[in-house]
């Protein structure tokens, strides 16, 4: 199959698998009872985004891509308690077969779990037929949303549980912005439109730049010809992510836990503008620390020792680590402070609104959602770039 017939596959692939998902999170379950969703409880917004406003309805696919998103969470915490995981993480692509299979059980059972918790809470027998039919029903919609992500990852773009992330969360958002307009009119279309660009503009920016350290490798002699000596460069960039500013949300979402502690008002309120600063602070901070910890600098100057490698004007070993780490350590502060500014830009916008009381954790929810968007955009655009160039090289290849 040529390069076109695999990204028209791939298209098409990925629209069926999101049209399918879509409609399995319409189709109701049988023998439950559908509740009218509570606009006043501060937990919906929340709920409907991870679930797809699935818990209300109950369909089939009632839970969403929330027993993905738990499993491998859960199993990471799971292989660091007990030694045989951790062994078979150890074992290489065979235990990660045996990891990938627990992994899959281990959904399966979130969604047993989560039907049973669920009709137990409507107060719903699930010992008794109709119950137990219900049960199995929520089940298999939750083994069968685990294979559509694989269907996507495997045959389709991008990260299969990210994409069907990002249907249901944009199922979710039109009804509230429809409310947002009808509240404030054409100010909220603006507002939205400066947000929505500046949040894709500094997503992509940072996305795409990276700091380019040169990296120069020592001529070999093997046999008769010589290896090496070619200039390159080691990609430093700043890694992104959305829980620094979900972590700071809910961070700062705790003093609601204590309404009758007056001192605390001014964090339960989203528009303030004390409590936006302390925002500020706290995602970059965390995206700082976050940054910081998942790149190893030492590891990389270990490795160009151990292939010969080094930095001009820089002497190997701990001088490459302690540079590297300079540099790097710039960036990433550079990259945190964008990860601040960023989050700022929904909540400031929201406040201007005074939309932040109607909407819970509105300016986190935006903020999720279009660096949700960005990504999904750039994977695929690799994706598509990736296939063209296989097309282009095809005829040498034959």
């Amino acid at each position: 199959m040529n390069a076109h017939a695999s990204l028209r596959r791939r298209i098409l692939v990925t629209l069926g698998v999101i049209v399918l998902f879509r409609l399995g999170q319409s189709l109701p379950a049988p023998y439950v009872t559908v509740r009218a969703p509570e606009d006043d409880h501060p937990l919906r917004w929340i709920l409907d985004l991870l679930t797809g406003g699935g818990l209300f309805t109950l369909p089939v696919f009632a839970f969403g891509v929330l027993p993905c998103l738990v499993a491998p969470r859960l199993l990471r915490a799971l292989i660091v308690l007990i030694p045989r995981l951790a062994a078979l993480r150890a074992e290489g692509e065979a235990g990660a077969r045996v990891l990938t299979r627990y992994r899959r059980r281990l959904t399966v059972v979130l969604g047993l779990a989560g039907a049973i918790g669920v009709l137990t809470f409507r107060g719903q027998d699930v010992l008794d037929g109709r119950g137990a039919v219900a049960v199995a029903c929520l089940t298999a919609g939750t083994a069968l949303v685990l294979r559509l992500t694989e269907v996507i990852t495997d045959r389709g773009f991008g990260d299969g549980v990210r994409i069907l992330l990002l249907a249901q969360v944009l199922a979710v958002l039109p009804p509230e912005f429809l409310r947002l307009y009808e509240r404030t009119g054409w100010t909220a279309i603006v507002v939205m439109a400066v947000v929505t660009l500046s949040i894709t503009v500094i997503t992509i920016v940072v996305a795409q730049g990276q700091r380019r350290v040169p990296i120069q490798y020592a001529k070999r002699m093997i046999g008769v010809r010589v290896y090496g000596g070619s200039p390159t460069y080691i990609p430093l960039r700043f890694p992104q992510a959305n829980s620094p500013a979900v972590l700071a949300a809910a961070l700062l979402s705790v003093p609601v836990l204590w309404p009758g502690v007056s001192w605390l008002g001014w964090l339960r309120d989203e528009g303030d503008p004390w409590r936006i600063a302390v925002y500020f602070v706290l995602v970059c901070l965390f995206a700082f620390i976050r940054a910081a910890v998942s790149q190893d600098m030492d590891k990389v100057a270990g490795e160009l020792v151990r292939t010969g490698g080094f930095v001009p004007g820089i002497r190997p070993g701990q001088w490459t680590a302690e540079y590297l780490d300079y540099v790097n350590r710039r960036i990433l502060a550079f990259g945190a402070l964008c990860s601040g500014v960023v989050a700022l830009i929904p909540a400031l916008g929201l406040a201007l609104l005074d939309a932040s009381p109607t909407i819970p954790v509105a300016g986190v929810t935006l903020l999720v959602v279009l660096v949700f968007l960005v990504s999904v955009a750039l994977d695929t655009t690799r994706q598509i770039e990736s296939l063209r160039q296989q097309r282009r090289y095809e005829p040498f290849l034959r």
